[in-house]
């Protein structure tokens, strides 16, 4: 496979990220972009980029037999039906987190992709960042003994509009769903239990739809080691992303990248910029890594970075986190059978 041809589905913020990451490449052609809402606009913004098609119809482009690969990048509702129809036609898939807001879904959406025999990588875009990466090398290493600790915190400059929070599944599916992953992937180690406790306190709009802006949950992981992840849907002085592992021969920390490393000092304090403002800014070079790798991998019918499972298990953990918050007790990821 020289060239590889990538249909677009879903055209919103990410999905036109995923498209001028992939311009970039010159073993990726993106040949056509589809969105519900497409129109005058985004056809001109596809023809400023070489994007020679823009369809309405999601099934139409998934059925083009130039297509080798397709990014899907619509809301999670479409999420397994689209991944279905896109390994059903053999097509490879590229598909942001989550899956879905159901295991069963989620399993069913796993199967059709072996059953095709495609590749799927999931858009955990934090596993690609600069800093994390190093985390998971300096642990996978050894460099600090046995796993003891792992501690996150991610917090968002600002809460989402209302009319996101009524559909994003709440905090643990839509936002912590990627510390859950970070959890997996710097300590090496699934998790096996989860005390999750939330409150509202940054916006009672949140409330209004059941869900939370503050949250921390507690993790047991199978290695024996223990965790901690601390949510905010707001934090004042902007994106709070920083990651410690601490284990049995030291420790590894990496706090939040500035637009500068400049530090101010005068006899009234010290002070340096605010943390880059949110995800697009902070995480821009692992969006693209993580796109490279995923048409490296198809070009080169080498395994991908982050695959399904990786998306099935950070669901489990999320589920479980919603459950452990509304139960107000601890539960094993081997209880949600039952509980569901």
């Amino acid at each position: 496979m020289n060239q590889i041809k990538i249909g677009i589905i879903g055209a919103g913020r990410i999905g036109k990220i995923h498209a001028d990451n992939l311009l970039r490449l010159p073993q990726a052609k993106v040949v056509a972009v589809s969105d519900l809402f497409a129109g005058p606009e985004l056809e001109a913004w596809a023809a400023e980029r070489g994007i020679g098609t823009v369809l309405t119809d999601s099934a139409e482009l998934i059925a083009r037999p130039d297509i080798d690969a397709v990014f899907i990048c619509s809301s999670t509702d479409t999420h397994v039906p689209l991944i279905k129809q896109a390994a059903k036609a053999g097509k490879h898939i590229f598909c942001e987190k989550p899956v879905s807001m159901s295991i069963a879904q989620t399993e069913e959406a796993l199967e059709a992709v072996r059953e095709a025999g495609v590749k799927l990588q999931i858009g955990f875009n934090r596993r690609f960042d600069h800093n994390f990466k190093r985390v998971r090398e300096i642990v996978g290493e050894g460099a600090i003994g046995e796993t003891h600790i792992v501690k996150i915190t991610s917090r968002d400059p600002g809460p989402p509009p209302a009319d996101y929070i009524k559909v994003s599944g709440g905090i643990f599916m839509d936002m912590m769903i990627h510390d859950f992953d970070m959890a997996r992937f710097v300590s090496g180690s699934e998790v096996e239990e989860v005390y999750a406790q939330g409150n509202v306190l940054v916006d009672p709009v949140f409330a209004e739809h059941g869900d939370v802006d503050t949250a921390i949950v507690t993790l047991r992981f199978a290695n024996g080691a223990l965790g901690v992840i601390d949510n905010s849907r707001q934090a004042v002085y902007g994106y709070d992303q920083r990651v410690e592992v601490f284990g049995s021969k030291g420790s590894v920390a990496v706090t939040n990248d500035h637009p500068n490393t400049a530090e101010i000092s005068t006899s009234e304090g010290i002070r340096k910029d605010k943390p880059l403002h949110f995800f697009l800014e902070r995480y821009q070079a692992a969006y693209v890594e993580e796109t490279q790798l995923f048409i490296d991998c198809l070009a080169q019918g080498k395994p991908l970075p982050v695959e399904g499972n990786d998306a099935l298990q950070a669901e489990r953990i999320a589920l479980a986190a919603k459950l452990s918050s509304r139960l107000r007790r601890p539960v094993k990821l081997s209880e949600l059978p039952e509980l569901l």
